[in-house]
């Protein structure tokens, strides 16, 4: 897969700079999923092993890289496993709380749950509740670590998410002038759980 075909084959092609690149996006979903079949990768990860591979003369970039894996993984081929997501958000721990934060400046809670997965290759909705609709529903006391929990008021739709990281703590970014936390969940939040979703594939109980 990793070779130096002609112009009209599969693999790779140079540009006339001389520069390596590859030759046409079913190509490049190819070279992710032979990546992917020998062990899960993040999306970083994804395109450290391309370098690599082609002696540094191509680096695909983000733009690149994580629509396709988003790709693959609606198509069932990349997963998302729960420990990667658990030990993706924490991460952030300590970081500030930022009401619309969606980089590592600064992250609110729906923030903290899309870079988390954006990271690991996985484009989801921004707002906690178009987050929730995308998600597959899963029932709250079923809830493992890697799922989302979200919260909302009688009739509202849901205006706070967090990651449940096992043992009854959740993982997020509670609220202005805060940092991302993982503790206990609070009577007071116990009260507005509306529902759970997963984006992950797998889940460990204890990541």
């Amino acid at each position: 897969m990793f070779g130096h075909r002609g112009r009209h084959g599969a693999g790779f092609m140079r540009s006339e700079g001389g520069r390596m690149r590859l030759f046409g996006q079913g190509d490049l979903r190819l070279v992710v999923l032979e990546l992917l079949q020998e062990r899960p990768r993040h999306g970083y990860e994804v395109i450290k092993a391309i370098e690599e591979r082609v002696g540094g003369d191509y680096s695909p970039s983000p733009g690149v890289i994580y629509p396709t894996l988003t790709l693959l993984a609606e198509l069932g081929h990349a997963q998302v496993s729960a420990q990667a997501l658990v030990a993706q958000a924490r991460l952030h721990l300590g970081l500030a709380y930022l009401w619309g934060g969606m980089s590592p400046y600064g992250l609110d809670c729906s923030g903290l749950v899309h870079l988390s997965l954006r990271s690991l290759g996985l484009l989801v909705p921004r707002d906690a509740h178009d987050q929730q609709d995308a998600s597959t529903p899963v029932e709250v006391d079923a809830v493992r670590a890697g799922d989302l929990l979200f919260f909302a008021r009688d009739g509202q739709p849901a205006h706070h998410v967090g990651i449940a990281t096992g043992e009854g703590l959740m993982l997020h970014a509670p609220e202005t002038g805060a940092v991302i936390v993982e503790e206990p969940l609070t009577p007071e939040r116990l009260q507005t759980i509306s529902g759970a979703g997963r984006f992950t594939t797998e889940a460990d109980d204890r990541p």
